[in-house]
């Protein structure tokens, strides 16, 4: 499983969801879609937007954790 950390950035930073679309041109519902780590996939654009905004790297922003089941 992919978990994403950006509402522990967003936290840290006190940026609501209505911040980060603003400050990067992403959509509100791109950002939501992370934000609630429902996001089924994302953009490398949207990904770099997001680091470039937070000072991070993608790994600060994205952690794969073993929980993880692959279907076959």
């Amino acid at each position: 499983m992919i978990r994403c950390h950006l509402a522990r950035l967003m936290g840290e930073h006190k940026m609501r969801v209505a911040d980060v679309a603003r400050e990067t041109g992403l959509s509100r519902a791109t950002v939501t879609l992370l934000y609630k780590e429902t996001a089924q996939k994302v953009d490398l654009e949207a990904l770099d937007k997001i680091c470039l905004l937070f000072d991070c790297e993608v790994g600060e922003l994205l952690e794969r954790t073993e929980n993880s089941q692959i279907s076959r």
